[in-house]
């Protein structure tokens, strides 16, 4: 597997080791940060890369630095060449991760906005070891974060606190992954990632107000999901709806689309993947590494 060997920090390329900010900066001491997590796929016959979906992620985090504040962030094109550039210098031969994150890279008090930096980064990635036969979940004992504390719209670092102990509880536990409710009792999502379901050939998944992150994966499930004829269904789901689903599965840039075969140890339908989770499967793939015709538009090229 390829090794990252440069990082973009504040617009100079680095070697990948040699990255620092000083460990009381508030980006470190308060995990004042936003990020977003995007993939760069190889096309399996011209070997070359596109980034999935570059401009809705980076829309994102510019939202996520209004909401937090920043003085004076990073523009839109400075991010983006710095995306394409961080996966030119590293020459992958497989699919990369890549991580935008933006920081406070100063002291100061936790009020403090600036100044800001910036990093781009491309990593390895492997798929998840059950993509092919999905994971084992469980309604975790922690509750997800309301909008009204620590909004999970904002792609925040901090907020993946929260996201860190349902995931060690679930390990601890015996699962692979947690599904956590609202403070209403409402299925949200999984620790790191979007949640759909299906009932009786309808696609359901939580809705914006269910205090989730407002992912650019689910909008791409949605939106193939109509291109397929499959009827959906945004709304507020129960926790029991998980036991009698015919399928369920996860979606987001780092677990791409896997499914769930199990919710607290009860088997979702026939206890192996769907036939509606494989064909979006099937349709997602095709769209990131763009073997198919269908929205040249979110493919960004690296050239």
């Amino acid at each position: 597997m390829w090794q990252a060997h440069t990082i973009i920090h504040n617009g100079v390329a680095m070697p990948f080791n040699d990255a620092r900010i000083h460990p009381l900066a508030l980006g470190v001491a308060f995990g004042v940060a936003v990020f977003e997590g995007l993939r760069a796929y190889r096309h399996p016959v011209t070997g070359g890369f596109s980034v999935f979906r570059l401009d809705e992620h980076l829309a994102r985090l510019q939202q996520g630095m209004k909401v937090m504040r920043f003085d004076n962030p990073p523009s839109t094109e400075t991010l983006r060449a710095a995306v394409l550039e961080v996966i030119r210098l590293n020459a992958p031969d497989e699919d990369a991760y890549l991580r935008v994150q933006v920081q406070i890279e100063s002291m100061g008090m936790m009020a403090t906005t600036g100044p800001v930096g910036w990093i781009a980064a491309a990593l390895p990635r492997e798929r998840s070891k059950k993509f092919a036969s999905g994971l084992a979940a469980c309604v975790s004992s922690w509750t997800r974060i309301a909008d009204n504390a620590m909004p999970p719209r904002i792609k925040a670092s901090a907020n993946y606190h929260a996201s860190r102990l349902a995931t060690l509880q679930a390990k601890a536990d015996g699962y692979d992954s947690a599904l956590l409710l609202t403070a209403r009792g409402k299925l949200s999502e999984a620790a790191a990632a979007c949640l759909f379901l299906v009932r009786d050939g309808v696609l359901v998944t939580p809705g914006r107000t269910s205090d989730i992150l407002e992912s650019v994966t689910r909008a791409t499930v949605l939106t193939l999901a109509n291109e397929l004829g499959i009827p959906v269904e945004e709304r507020e789901v129960d926790r029991t709806e998980l036991y009698v689903a015919d399928e369920v599965f996860l979606c987001g840039t780092g677990q791409e689309l896997v499914a769930v075969t199990s919710v607290d140890r009860l088997p979702v339908g026939d206890g192996k993947p769907g036939p509606m989770t494989q064909r979006l499967q099937a349709a997602y793939e095709a769209v990131v590494r763009g073997t198919t015709d269908a929205h040249p538009e979110w493919r960004a090229i690296v050239t």
